[in-house]
């Protein structure tokens, strides 16, 4: 949390300093532009005052940058082509400098790169707040013996969860990527819960119990990435299995001690994206006696020498395995190590769900494929798809 802390009071700094140089007298500063303004044609127009800006350009998520043009008050300027409903990250790159949209208060969170949030509105979208049961999301802390600090995890209970009632229910432990939080699923941009809320609420999915921990078994991880250094597979290594130990021996015990949850096989889910996807398939592949339902989005991280990875994975884990379901954009650079893994699933005569969508390394892609892969969860076998 102290170096999510750090980055949003750096980029605080950088757009007071623009701001700032904008003024035009002490007594009488200008007034801020709009931005985002959304025109009715789904049009945006972004907005910065920056008089002393040389180039400023819009960085969006899964979109090309946008140069912005400067207007004789120091604003600069720039309109999108028309935007599809959705959620879009994005910030402002000034002088080569990223910094927030200072007018906007709708924050996207990271740890290490938090950003604007632009919402187009739609409708019957799956990510989309809408007049149904809302379930609640509760946030945990605790001291990770494991890991040896101290760190959280959020819990989503459906519509209707009564913790006096009999009833248990399945889980899906859900994992964010590299350089998120554990309350990323749960944020404005991952809005797990109101996908979850939404398919419940028209018996798409069955209702559930959804965990989102802490990703990071390694969290010197995140420093390195912090510093810009080379990928180092023996880190990515340890961070995963250490992970893998801080779910299956602090996590799960905890939320099948403290929920009214189900506690066989069957009843249990992982799934996660990018970073999150790699820790789903090394984690509930290797541990086949705790998931019968393994989904991975954009899963990055993995080593080639999948043998090792996965020392006793082979085609009797078909009787295991009610889904296995692996999902990537068309666009995200992460597709060939996807595809690889893949065929060699194949070539070990193990059976899985291959989904290739249009898209990059967003989450416009991992909320579509969570509203897809959670209607499969505890449901009939028969009725799967699988390649």
């Amino acid at each position: 949390m102290q170096r999510r802390s750090r980055s949003i009071v750096i980029l605080a700094v950088a757009v007071t300093a623009v701001v700032a140089g904008a003024a035009q007298s002490p007594t009488q500063p200008p007034p801020p532009p709009r931005s985002p303004e959304i025109g009715a044609d789904r049009r945006v127009t972004f907005r910065l005052r920056a008089p002393n800006a040389k180039e400023v350009l819009v960085a969006r998520e899964g979109a090309a940058r946008l140069a912005m043009q400067r207007d004789a008050d120091g604003v600069w300027t720039v309109t999108t082509d028309p935007l599809e409903p959705d959620y879009y990250g994005y910030s402002f790159i000034v002088d080569g400098a990223r910094v927030l949209d200072s007018v906007n208060g709708s924050i996207k969170s990271n740890l290490q790169n938090p950003g604007s949030l632009l919402h187009i509105p739609g409708t019957g979208l799956p990510w989309e707040t809408s007049d149904v049961p809302h379930g609640l999301v509760h946030r945990h802390t605790y001291r990770s013996a494991t890991v040896g600090d101290q760190r959280d995890f959020y819990v989503y209970t459906p519509p209707g969860y009564d913790a006096a009632a009999a009833r248990r229910y399945p889980v899906l432990y859900l994992l964010h990527g590299m350089s998120d939080g554990a309350d990323a699923w749960s944020s404005e941009i991952g809005r797990a819960n109101v996908i979850l809320d939404n398919l419940i609420a028209h018996g798409q999915a069955k209702p559930m119990v959804v965990v989102m921990p802490l990703g990071y078994g390694a969290p010197e991880i995140l420093d390195v990435r912090w510093r810009g250094g080379p990928a180092d597979p023996a880190l990515g290594r340890r961070n995963r299995e250490v992970f893998a130990r801080a779910l299956l021996n602090e996590v799960l015990p905890t939320v099948e001690k403290e929920y009214r949850v189900a506690t066989d096989r069957q009843s249990r889910a992982i799934a996660g994206l990018s970073m999150g996807g790699a820790e789903s398939l090394s984690t509930g592949l290797n541990a086949l006696d705790r998931f019968a339902w393994i989904g991975a989005f954009s899963s990055g991280g993995l080593p080639a020498d999948l043998p090792a990875t996965f020392p006793s994975l082979d085609a009797s884990a078909n009787g295991q395995l009610r889904v296995l379901w692996i999902a990537c954009g068309t666009e995200d650079q992460l597709i060939t190590a996807n595809r690889q893994l893949r065929e060699w699933l194949t070539s070990k005569g193990v059976r899985h769900t291959a989904v290739e969508t249009p898209g990059a390394h967003t989450w416009m892609v991992w909320r579509r494929n969570l509203a897809a892969f959670a209607p499969l969860l505890f449901q009939d076998p028969s009725s799967r798809s699988s390649k």
